[in-house]
């Protein structure tokens, strides 16, 4: 399971690299619209519970496939910056906690955020690492 897991992430991986073409990542470091007060869900389909990401000022939190996380958030839609800091996260175990160790360690890595409609990608400088759908 683990390794199929592993797979998947890096067929993920290497495909976002393939996609660096795409329109949004030509918006990738452009004025954005705010992302203030918003839901997301991301988009992959993951096995367990599907990691959130909820932003309210200058706080983030949700859910990162097992266990609840926050931190602080610093934005700028002027230039598309995003960076999440300061985060943790409750510490149950589960059963798949490759999962959320990879969703942390990807939201730690963001820089840039680009909003395309309903969906929000979030990038490390032009590598897209995370893609959101928002939420109702």
């Amino acid at each position: 399971m683990k390794n199929l897991f592993l797979s998947i992430c890096t067929v993920a991986f290497l495909a976002s690299c393939g996609t660096m073409a795409s329109s949004s990542s030509s918006k990738v470091g452009k004025s954005q619209p705010s992302i203030a007060a918003t839901k997301w869900v991301l988009a992959d389909n993951v096995k367990g519970k599907t990691p959130t990401l909820n932003i309210d000022g200058a706080k983030v939190n949700g859910n990162a496939g097992c266990n609840s996380y926050f931190g602080t958030l610093s934005t700028d839609a002027t230039s598309g910056t995003f960076t999440a800091s300061q985060l943790g996260s409750t510490k149950m175990a589960c059963d798949n906690m490759s999962v959320e160790q990879n969703f942390m360690s990807m939201m730690g890595k963001v820089n840039k955020y680009v909003v395309s409609g309903t969906t929000l990608e979030l990038y490390q400088d032009n590598l897209l690492l995370l893609k959101f759908n928002k939420a109702d």
